[in-house]
């Protein structure tokens, strides 16, 4: 016979698994006595066996929240690291960093790691992929992760959740509307705009490039536009010059053969790729918005030193971050058992590098 889960407890005394782990487990916060003894019951019922690890737990903070980025250097990861260390002064704890490349079986080592010296929390940063060379460390990132929430570990992830993953206890997701977002920047990018789009996005399968791409193409065909072109490359800086050097040379070809081809709107979908494919533009000799204009996602700090003035759809990234710790130290501080982030919301912000399609 399976053994039976703290979810299944929960479920028939009709209280929230945090309320089920806080008697179960031996936390110093304890429910009302007619909670307590509902709760006991049902688990006596179930034959439910706590776990020694989660009551460990639950009586005990190590102090420690691991966060897990894909590239510190990026800065948009960095934003997102100031909120969860600001929100990690707040709990008087510490914040163990690693960063991963975006692969999820490097993911699952930090995992690992992070649980292994006790981590109270975890927050996960990065896009997700569902790509078929990815589904081994998936499900290995998942099993890790799952593993850690059943013994008692809180994890926060940003965007998507974790791609297999199980637990319905200690797991937070902090939705991103990339979607709604990008819809909204295509319709205001479309509107008295007569040339062509063309979308610069990360691989296939990579959630939230394809979420943006998706959102996108949706605003053209709200605003009566014909779809993009997507032309797909690796998701950082580097990606965005080579697409900027491709996109470069079709301008400079129809120039040269004297053909009066639409000027090109592109869309980075982010802020560093549409920075790399600007520097490719400008290598080239041409120039923004005048020969083609450009916009990115994520409104990250340094585009404060970029020119011309890039539009893009604004993020909070710091309070990203924030949210994510408190919504992992709000479970364990202050019992508050219904804690859950809330979606984020976004700005499309027009700027100089499309004046001519605003």
């Amino acid at each position: 016979m399976a053994a039976s889960t703290l979810t299944e407890v929960a479920r028939l005394a009709g209280v929230s698994p945090a309320t089920a782990s806080r008697v179960l487990n031996g936390s110093a916060r304890k429910p009302g006595k007619d909670i307590a003894e509902r709760v006991r019951q049902a688990a006596d019922s179930l034959g439910y066996i706590p776990n020694a690890q989660a009551q460990g737990l639950a009586k005990s903070s190590s102090g420690l929240i691991g966060l897990i980025v894909h590239d510190i250097a990026d800065p948009y990861f960095a934003a997102i690291a100031r909120g969860v260390q600001e929100a990690a002064r707040e709990q008087r704890k510490m914040v163990l960093l690693a960063t991963t490349g975006g692969g999820p079986a490097e993911e699952k080592e930090a995992v690992a790691a992070f649980a292994a010296r006790r981590a109270d929390s975890i927050v996960i940063a990065g896009s997700r992929s569902c790509r078929d060379e990815d589904a081994d460390g998936n499900a290995e990132l998942a099993a890790e992760l799952d593993r850690y929430c059943r013994n008692g570990g809180q994890v926060a992830v940003v965007g998507h959740p974790v791609v297999g993953a199980a637990a319905q206890e200690g797991y937070h997701v902090v939705t991103v509307p990339n979607q709604e977002l990008a819809g909204q920047l295509a319709t205001e990018l479309a509107a008295g705009w007569e040339g062509e789009f063309v979308i610069v996005a990360g691989p296939e399968g990579l959630l939230t490039s394809d979420d943006r791409v998706r959102g996108f193409q949706e605003g053209l065909e709200r605003a009566g536009h014909t779809a993009a072109e997507v032309l797909r490359t690796t998701f950082n800086r580097s990606g965005g010059y080579e697409a900027g050097l491709q996109l470069a040379a079709r301008i400079k070809a129809a120039a040269s053969e004297g053909t009066a081809a639409p000027k090109l709107c592109i869309f980075a979908v982010n802020d560093v790729m549409a920075i790399g494919a600007a520097a490719a533009l400008r290598s080239e000799g041409l120039r923004i918005p005048r020969d083609a204009a450009i916009a990115g996602f994520d409104d990250i700090e340094t585009l404060r030193d970029f020119r011309p003035a890039l539009s893009t759809v604004r993020l909070p990234l710091e309070d990203i971050g924030r949210l994510a710790t408190r919504a992992t130290g709000q479970h364990q501080d202050n019992g508050d058992d219904d804690a859950s982030p809330d979606a984020i919301s976004g700005e499309v912000t027009l700027r100089r590098s499309t004046e001519q399609a605003a």
